[in-house]
């Protein structure tokens, strides 16, 4: 029997002598305002209750507290604060247990943290993610956690933002029982336990012993693991500062820390990224659009892409038909993905029944007829338009009607590749990343004639095997390569104008990228290019200014890290300037009579950044992606961009794109023909707006 004693954000329910404290805040109980104000006035009513001994918080829906209310971030805190709600749930004399499903993270878990015991059901979550939008625990955890677990656990945990699941909590002492029945029950049988107890108040337990030096080891690994972005190791050195810090001074460092990040740039970018993948979510385009049935998946080619894709396919539960040209190449195919499964094994991440079971979902072979009972086949052959257009055609004839065909083209044209399929409204781009069992991007490319149907299955698809689908144009280079095709035509600008390939990579480095573009080349290979250029030879506008260095390179045999030779020379695997290169590139600038002069990191920084803003205007004028956050997205997830700098899009509006216009005209006058400042790019920088200001401003 129980009786509703109020409501609002928070529902009290008294069963019996127990307060059950409901929060009720769809649709995951993000808490929000009235949520801290409701738990806070609760507490204070059932304290003063003498019908009452004890209570238990809970959570209704999807989760007990997902975390905080994004309606919040970045602004000016809202009282109650977090932290004086977890610290009346802590101070109350009569026994408060959380009781948690699904999910309690960063306010959530401190929410849990200050109550007395922790229940949890077997699939709940807890954790501290605050790092992952620049900021860390405010609300006492980086003082609580460390006395309910390991320390060591502690600082690990909030530097990284690690989610443990139930077992791993309770294996922790971070949750006292994992319920096996009614959550809430349990929580209230334990609840009623602690009545008449001492009751265990994490902010003043005794701090746990810690080896120091392992300690600090750690905390110095984590800021090195961070590359540059601060939160990381500011949460962790917290946890450590905190252990034998007296509780006012702890809880002052932790608010002092959590006010200071959340206005700096790093968090605003940050939090630019979490809405960002929220608003890649929605693709109107496939609004209430049934996704098919797919099971069984065909990968043509199982060369390092190909095994890649079929390894993320088979460990996301599908069936996998892998067809090669020939019986040592099937061969070697079946090697390289039981290379991935075995460094799976030795990592941890997979035992070994998993790795046998997800073997015998594959089979291997050399005729394309294996491709018969497929739902979806994916081609990951040579980046060849006759390659990929004979497969085509060959394919759509042994496949049923209704079997999707998708490329996983870098470049080329999916409209043309489509065309040589029985039926182009079932083709649809999968251009995935490489390595492609590891790389969270998937640009889903649409081409002219791809169904709704099939382009909201690839999309799924794409989901179910962890991936981030961003929706791109069918259009040389997509989103990612196309703007990298700018971005790398400016790079080898400047070597002409005087920088040097290491001065451009260390501005780049500078500005919080882990390697710079000349670097990058080198170790993707700088073959891969060049056959874009011979392929596109014939194509290329004469009045277009071209850079002739790297197909020097090339034609010199120095394709990159391979060959132990490329825009840098390496010894033992350590890049080095090479002299041969600077003799190119100043024979080059010779040739061309091209002024040259000293770069400051500054000026490398804005010219790339107005390059490739440029051209991600274009795509976003043309309906080559919905809006400017997926084009940052992309750069995110599939170039390397840390999170912490919101992406090439997000930088642009941090510049201006009043100094990002001036740069591209700047660009127009001196490089010529192909630089034309986009039109989008012209009327925004005039009207004053930002790219994060233009969202869902185009669809393909």
């Amino acid at each position: 029997m129980s009786d509703q004693v109020s409501a609002g954000a928070v529902t009290r329910e008294d069963r019996g002598d127990v307060a059950v404290l409901v929060i009720d805040h769809p649709p995951v109980n993000a808490l929000s305002q009235a949520v801290r104000a409701d738990l806070i006035r609760h507490v204070l009513e059932l304290g003063a209750d003498p019908a009452i001994a004890c209570a238990v918080i809970a959570g209704r829906g999807r989760a007990f507290i997902a975390g905080a209310d994004i309606r919040e971030f970045g602004k000016p805190p809202f009282a109650p604060l977090t932290y004086e709600a977890a610290f009346i749930i802590e101070a109350s004399h009569k026994p408060v247990v959380a009781a948690i499903h699904g999910v309690a993270l960063g306010g959530g878990c401190e929410i849990a943290l200050a109550c007395h015991a922790r229940v949890v059901t077997p699939d709940a979550r807890l954790g501290l993610p605050e790092v992952t939008l620049g900021i860390l625990p405010g609300g006492g955890g980086t003082f609580r956690l460390p006395r309910a677990i390991d320390p060591l656990v502690a600082i690990e945990m909030i530097g990284s933002g690690h989610h443990a699941r139930a077992d791993e909590a309770l294996r922790l002492g971070l949750v006292d029982a994992i319920a096996t029945g009614d959550v809430i029950e349990e929580a209230m049988a334990m609840a009623r336990a602690l009545v008449g107890q001492p009751l265990r108040r994490l902010s003043s337990a005794p701090a746990r012993e810690i080896d120091d030096a392992r300690a600090r080891e750690l905390v110095a690994a984590i800021e090195k693991k961070a590359r540059g972005q601060m939160s990381p190791g500011e949460a962790a050195r917290a946890v450590y500062d905190n252990l034998r810090a007296p509780l006012a001074d702890a809880q002052a460092r932790e608010r002092e820390a959590a006010s200071r990040l959340v206005y700096t740039e790093q968090a605003a970018a940050l939090r630019h990224v979490f809405f960002a993948e929220r608003e890649a979510a929605r693709i109107p385009l496939i609004e209430g659009v049934a996704a098919r049935k797919v099971e069984t998946v065909g990968v043509a080619g199982c060369g390092t892409m190909g095994a890649g894709i079929a390894v993320a396919l088979v460990d996301a539960g599908y069936a996998v038909i892998v067809v090669e040209r020939d019986e040592q190449s099937a061969a070697a195919g079946a090697e390289r993905i039981a290379a991935l499964h075995d460094r799976a094994v030795a990592s941890g991440r997979l035992d070994e029944e998993t790795r046998r079971a997800r073997m015998a979902r594959m089979a291997f072979a050399t005729d394309k007829a294996a491709f018969a009972p497929c739902d979806l086949v994916i081609e990951a052959v040579f980046d060849d338009l006759e390659v990929k257009q004979a497969l085509f055609r060959d394919v759509s004839a042994i496949v049923r009607d209704d079997c999707i065909l998708a490329t996983n083209t870098s470049y080329l044209d999916p409209n043309a590749i489509a065309s040589a399929a029985r039926d182009p409204a079932r083709v649809v781009g999968m251009h995935f990343f490489s390595p492609a069992n590891i790389m969270r991007l998937l640009e889903v490319v649409h081409a002219n004639r791809t169904s709704s149907d099939v382009l909201a299955t690839a999309v799924a698809v794409g989901r179910k095997l962890g991936k981030l689908p961003i929706l791109a144009g069918g259009c040389e280079g997509f989103i990612g390569n196309r703007i990298l095709a700018a971005y790398r035509r400016q790079c080898e600008y400047m070597l002409e104008e005087g920088a040097t390939p290491r001065e451009v990579d260390e501005a780049m480095e500078s500005l919080g990228l882990p390697m710079g573009p000349f670097a990058v080349a080198d170790l993707s290979g700088l073959d891969i290019a060049w056959a874009r250029r011979k392929r596109l030879a014939p194509t290329r506008d004469p009045r277009e200014r071209y850079v002739a260095i790297p197909d020097t390179l090339c034609e010199m045999g120095r394709l990159g890290r391979k060959t132990n030779a490329g825009w840098y020379r390496y010894v033992d695997g350590r890049r080095a300037d090479d002299p041969v290169v600077r003799d190119i590139i100043d024979a080059a600038a010779h040739a061309r009579e091209f002024p040259r002069h000293r770069f400051s990191a500054a000026e490398i920084q804005l010219r790339i950044i107005a390059a490739m803003a440029n051209e991600g205007a274009r795509i976003l004028d043309e309906g080559m992606a919905l809006r400017a956050s997926d084009i940052d997205l992309v750069y995110i997830n599939g170039y390397g961009w840390p999170r912490w700098l919101g992406g090439p899009m997000f930088q642009a509006d941090r510049i201006g794109l009043r100094a990002i216009l001036d740069e591209a005209r700047a660009m127009e006058a001196r490089d010529g023909h192909g630089w034309t400042p986009s039109p989008l790019l012209v009327r925004m920088a005039e009207r004053g707006e930002t790219f994060g200001g233009a969202r869902d401003g185009v669809r393909p």
